[in-house]
């Protein structure tokens, strides 16, 4: 067993070949990611770039500017945060142990970050936020939005007022970038017709990385965007170069990506600690394995994350629930899974895509995975919208069950830092 485990090892030979190939100047790869960072200004310029943009109170001007609908939602948000309006963590934790509450030791080292999907539209916030307020609920610490970047950049300000909410309430999100496998790069598929050739196919062909890194430094420089989704292999070796580089960027790898075993989440985990920087940070943050996984894979998954020093820096971000449409055999709740692996795996995110099951099947219009890549001008000539937010809503509805779940079991929660 020992010389098979020796047998393993890689030789220092070897790593020379890979670094030697890295920085060979005839390295086609590398000299497109150094050209095009050195067209945004090179890494300094670009991270400068990016902070300012993020800037709250440049984002506040910006929407002053363009005279934005949802600047009053954030202003309101501020008033409630700073009033006190939500429900704190003390108050939510008596809510829901009662009597109880004084002597449950709360486990906050394997705290659970709240997390929902995917928030398309900023007055979705606002109404969730309000519902909150009402029912002493707790708003999710992380947020997932899906909708199409060119659009919603040009919607009154929606990008910027997602960015300034983010800040307010104290909570991360992530973007999902335009270019990808679906977007007709792939000129040989079509729709369901060809549906079998998107199996493994999909991705991001030929140039498209670069395409991709350039959308993301754009967004990155433009609005601050720090976290986006990534679903292809290659994507994911560029981002891990361009924060080597010394691109401060962050992104999380889509349960699109299909990791569902401990030996693709071993050979996914190895890449971003070979690429992390000398203080051991990498640019992967988030990672949504497979829902097939089980609560033995995640283990297992922790296991190799914590052996290569990624624990406090990958997040696993676990689905509990999923739309209820279009992407899994319902019913689908991970709930008691979670509950039980949060005993012993930090660093998770409890993921909700999709409202109880038992209440989305009496809906008029279930969630559906497929409405996040309908545009907005679609969602209001078929009237649609107030259903889409009535399924975001649900997702709230969820993710205060798995609160409580977690917070019945002693666990920790992660909900928006700045509000509870």
């Amino acid at each position: 067993m020992k010389n098979l485990r020796e047998s393993l090892t890689i030789s220092p030979d070897r790593l020379e070949e890979i670094n030697g190939l890295l920085t060979d100047p005839r390295n086609e790869l590398v000299n497109q990611i150094s050209a095009l960072i050195e067209r945004y200004g090179g890494p300094d310029e670009v991270n400068r770039k990016a902070e300012e943009a993020r800037s709250l109170d440049n984002l506040l001007q910006r929407l002053t500017d363009e005279q934005s609908p949802y600047l009053s939602g954030i202003e309101w948000l501020m008033e409630q945060k700073e009033k006190g309006n939500f429900v704190s963590l003390e108050d939510y934790r008596r809510r829901v142990l009662g009597r109880q509450a004084a002597s449950v030791r709360i486990n906050q080292k394997n705290a659970v970050t709240l997390e929902i999907s995917a928030m398309q539209y900023f007055p979705w916030l606002i109404t969730q936020a309000k519902r909150a307020i009402e029912k002493r609920e707790l708003m999710p610490g992380r947020y997932i939005r899906v909708r199409n970047m060119a659009e919603q950049t040009t919607d009154q300000g929606d990008t910027l007022a997602v960015a300034a909410a983010m800040q307010v309430i104290g909570a991360s999100y992530v973007e999902t970038l335009d270019t990808k496998g679906i977007d007709g790069s792939n000129l040989h598929l079509g729709g369901p017709e060809t549906i079998t050739g998107y199996f493994g196919g999909i991705g991001q062909p030929n140039d498209h990385p670069i395409k991709w890194l350039d959308e993301y430094l754009h967004y990155y420089t433009t609005y601050g965007i720090r976290q986006v989704l990534n679903i292809n292999s290659g994507t994911i070796l560029a981002a891990y170069l361009i924060h080597k580089m010394g691109v401060d960027n962050e992104f999380k790898i889509s349960v699109y990506m299909g990791v569902d075993n401990p030996f693709s989440v071993l050979w996914t985990l190895m890449t971003a600690r070979l690429f992390a920087r000398a203080d051991g940070t990498s640019s992967l943050i988030g990672f949504n394995l497979s829902n097939s996984v089980n609560n033995d894979t995640i283990k297992k998954a922790a296991w190799i994350r914590r052996a290569l020093g990624l624990e406090h820096i990958v997040r696993f971000e676990h689905h509990i629930t999923e739309t209820h449409k279009s992407i899994v055999i319902q019913p689908y709740n991970r709930r008691e899974e979670l509950v039980e692996l949060a005993k012993e795996v930090p660093n998770i995110a409890a993921k909700h895509e999709g409202g109880e099951p038992e209440v989305e099947e009496t809906l008029e219009h279930p969630s559906d995975i497929m409405d996040y890549f309908l545009p907005k001008s679609e969602v209001l000539q078929k009237g649609l919208m107030e259903m889409l937010e009535r399924n975001y809503i649900e997702k709230h509805k969820s993710v205060n069950k798995t609160a409580d779940a977690l917070t019945c079991a002693g666990i920790g929660v992660v909900a928006a830092e700045n509000l509870h």
